[in-house]
């Protein structure tokens, strides 16, 4: 069991000595962050930062027993990097947990961490899928966390070969009873995203940083 001591939730958006987890997920363990080369090779990260941090965008790392094992960014509809609107909604970017810390609820500590961090939220959305080959953007992982599915499409990646359709989800966890669910552009989603070249829906993965859309309906 976890002890409250022995874990550490640290707000890494603007302090220096962790900007290298703004970057890379936190499997990365280098502690050398090499600025210029970083910079260079994750473009679309850096734009995106310099335009979400001044709009609310927060990224947490959970330190157990001083080991970076799970993380969470999120910010306010405006500053997503998902194409998800609503008023007074927080979007969750993502959240991963490393295997290693499995049994813990780690995912539901950083979670509670969001909601108590934005308590003047409607609610909270993200996305999930279902038959997506990449398992950290997974449907019944997002509902496990308190998400719920309020609108899907179906659709197949154009540069992934003898791959076939799989299905988004917009997920959502209202705050209060009334609060109003968010949409989304789909036009923009299936252009693929841009915020983060780590994420399995990014616009250049797979040779398709020329296309203007790189999902298609199935």
């Amino acid at each position: 069991m976890a002890t409250r001591s022995s874990v550490e939730i640290v707000d890494v958006t603007e302090d220096p000595k962790y900007e290298r987890f703004l970057y890379w997920c936190i499997f990365h363990t280098e502690e050398v962050f090499p600025r210029s080369v970083v910079f260079e090779k994750y473009r679309h990260r850096r734009e995106y930062l310099k335009s979400a941090i001044p709009k609310g965008f927060r990224k947490k790392v959970l330190l157990f027993k001083g080991d970076h094992i799970g993380m969470i960014e999120y910010a306010p509809a405006e500053a997503s990097g998902f194409p998800i609107m609503g008023e007074n909604v927080i979007v969750m970017n993502c959240i991963w947990v490393h295997k290693r810390a499995a049994g813990y609820r780690f995912g539901k500590r950083l979670v509670a961490h969001m909601k108590e961090d934005e308590k003047g939220a409607s609610g909270f959305a993200t996305l999930g899928c279902d038959g997506f080959h990449r398992v950290y953007v997974r449907r019944d992982d997002m509902e496990r966390l308190g998400f719920e599915s309020i609108k899907s499409i179906k659709v197949k990646h154009k540069g992934k070969r003898n791959v076939g359709c799989f299905t988004i989800h917009l997920m959502w966890m209202p705050a209060s009873e009334n609060a109003k669910p968010p949409t989304w552009e789909e036009s923009k989603l299936l252009e693929g995203l841009f915020f983060c070249e780590h994420h399995p829906l990014y616009h250049g993965k797979h040779g398709c940083g020329e296309l203007k859309y790189v999902l298609e309906k199935c």
